[in-house]
């Protein structure tokens, strides 16, 4: 597989580019808060669908990040961690998510007695190609794994940005993406 990520230089352009962003938001740059969004909510969007697996649930929790982001980008000390920033939200706002999530399926458990919400849930087909065979191997990981996976494979974040992101230890976020990465590894294998 070949490696997506951008080039040290493209990312390097980018990123300066978000940072000159946030100086304009901070100014009140209404344009700039526009094109920052316009840059980065695809990427948070595709975070989030690792994040939640339902592409509706992930729309909402994007919108409620881009709320956080938008609150909080005035008092951002540094615009150059604007990433690490705008990602930190989105898990703070998944967590949160998946609390309610785990209640809410909790109280439909309890409710129906012995019927398994995930029996009733239908099934996806069979992977098709190998990207849905990647995509169906990331929603088996545990969400906090699914994000350190796709935060460091698909968006290129550093080890130290995601143990930032995810409030954790650098250790526990090695941990992570080490228990991720031998979950794919052995999910691919299985299908190829």
């Amino acid at each position: 597989m070949a490696d997506r990520r951008p080039s040290y230089h493209a990312n390097h352009t980018g990123e300066l580019f978000d940072e000159l962003l946030v100086v304009m938001i901070q100014r009140g740059d209404r344009r700039a808060l526009d094109r920052l969004h316009h840059r980065w909510n695809t990427r948070l969007l595709r975070a989030a669908r690792r994040y939640c697996g339902d592409i509706d649930a992930a729309a909402d929790l994007v919108q409620d990040s881009w709320i956080g982001i938008w609150k909080g980008l005035p008092n951002l000390r540094n615009p150059a961690r604007f990433r690490s920033y705008a990602f930190s939200v989105l898990h703070r706002r998944g967590a949160d998510h998946l609390r309610t999530t785990i209640k809410e399926r909790a109280a439909i458990q309890d409710h129906d007695g012995d019927i398994d919400v995930a029996d009733t849930a239908p099934l996806s087909p069979p992977a098709q190609s190998e990207s849905a065979a990647i995509a169906q191997a990331f929603a088996k990981l545990p969400p906090d794994q699914r994000l350190a996976a796709h935060l460091h494979y698909v968006e290129g974040v550093t080890l130290k940005e995601i143990a930032m992101i995810q409030s954790i230890p650098e250790g526990t976020a090695k941990s992570r993406l080490f228990h991720a990465r031998r979950a794919l590894k052995a999910a691919l294998t299985d299908n190829f």
